[in-house]
């Protein structure tokens, strides 16, 4: 009998101390409406998420600076935008093996390389 209460106080204390070293639940997505008859003003307090981008969880599409960089990431020297649609952002430039190059991104997140 003994050993069962030193095993259920001892799994109360390790349950106690994990609830207590658990962090709050962050209020990220969280809104206020403010009505005040005396005044007559309403106000509006609504914090997004990641610093108020209003992304709402999509990530961003490529941009043609982001193809931009990346292309020069990859070692394309003088780098520059010769097409960009809604689909694909064309970048071309030199690079040290082949001379001209161009390379082709999708207009998805990360800009992955098409061709």
């Amino acid at each position: 009998m003994l050993k069962f209460v030193k095993t259920a106080a001892l799994s109360a204390l390790i349950g106690l101390g994990t609830l207590a070293a658990m962090p709050a639940q962050a209020q990220v997505n969280s809104g206020a409406v403010q009505f005040d008859r005396a005044n007559a003003t309403v106000t509006v307090q609504w914090r997004g998420d990641r610093g108020g981008r209003w992304d709402r969880g999509r990530p961003a599409a490529c941009t043609p600076g982001q193809a931009v960089h990346k292309a020069q990431r990859m070692g394309l020297r003088n780098a520059r935008i010769v097409n960009a649609n809604r689909n694909v952002i064309r970048v071309a430039g030199r690079s040290w093996r082949d001379g001209r190059t161009a390379i082709v991104f999708a207009r998805a997140p990360h800009c992955p390389v098409i061709r």
